[in-house]
């Protein structure tokens, strides 16, 4: 059962994006995505395939300011906002709709792992882990959306692939860490990366890391280094903070660490 006919979406994330392209499909009218950062929160490819397609506008610096209607929406309020992410008086402009949907991130579940005192990342609202995916109690591994929210279902099943292995290493007896980790630094216009560790005695095996951004930039360079000496670059044409970047290291680059510290950023 369709929820409406005039749809508004808040947010452009992901699900809001596929949302507003079905809706449209289904016969109903999205009005618009209103989004109150100056850039969209989704992939590239999913403002183009499910937006841009369908004739959809997207308000960026736009949000809703209020919503009006008795028994059911009749309309909602939205306005620009300025710099603080304020709204501006002057822009606000009434839109009727009958369904405003809401598409403003998503966040990792972590029920069970606070109950059992595994300790958070703030940055991703998910466990520490090392790159077996074990959280910072022993024999407590993480994987998926717990740990970080993915970009696709495919990530999803390779972490737990990781995370499965860890486990039934760890059952085995199998897995021989180093007394000091290394810790993973967040460099320059780096907002978080996982895993948060290294724990590994020894490096015959690729490690691969995920990171976000915190800001658009052109022409990069994903910079990994240790004790200030760089070990590995990657070019990057441009890095948006929806879209994850992968690094995968060999043991050749792992074997480059110096001390107890690895850090990575972007660099111009």
């Amino acid at each position: 059962m369709m929820p409406g006919k005039k749809i508004v979406i808040l947010g452009s994330g992901d699900v809001g994006l596929i949302m507003a392209r079905r809706f449209t499909l289904e016969g109903a009218e999205v009005e618009g995505v209103y989004e109150i950062m100056p850039n969209p929160g989704g992939l590239t490819r999913n403002v183009v395939q499910c937006l841009e397609d369908y004739d959809i506008p997207l308000y960026l610096s736009h949000t809703i300011t209020n919503i009006e209607g008795r028994r059911r929406v009749e309309g909602v309020t939205v306005a620009k906002v300025d710099s603080k992410m304020k709204p501006i008086k002057e822009t606000e402009r009434f839109i009727p709709c009958d369904t405003v949907i809401l598409s403003v991130g998503l966040i990792p579940e972590n029920e069970l792992s606070k109950k059992a005192e595994v300790k958070m990342d703030p940055r991703t609202g998910g466990p520490i882990v090392d790159e077996r995916m074990e959280t910072s109690i022993p024999g407590i591994f993480a994987c998926g959306n717990v740990v970080h929210v993915h970009d696709l279902v495919d990530d999803v099943s390779e972490a737990a692939e990781v995370s499965g292995k860890g486990a039934a290493e760890y059952i085995a007896g199998k897995l021989k860490e180093r007394k000091i980790p290394i810790n993973v630094k967040n460099g320059r216009n780096v907002r978080y990366i996982v895993p948060q560790i290294i724990r590994a005695e020894k490096f015959d095996k690729d490690i691969k890391f995920y990171l976000r951004v915190k800001e658009i930039e052109k022409n990069t360079r994903i910079v990994v280094s240790s004790n200030e000496k760089e070990i590995f670059e990657k070019k990057e044409r441009i890095v948006r903070p929806p879209e994850m970047i992968k690094l995968n290291l060999s043991p050749e680059i792992l074997n480059k660490i110096t001390g107890n510290e690895l850090t990575i950023e972007v660099k111009k």
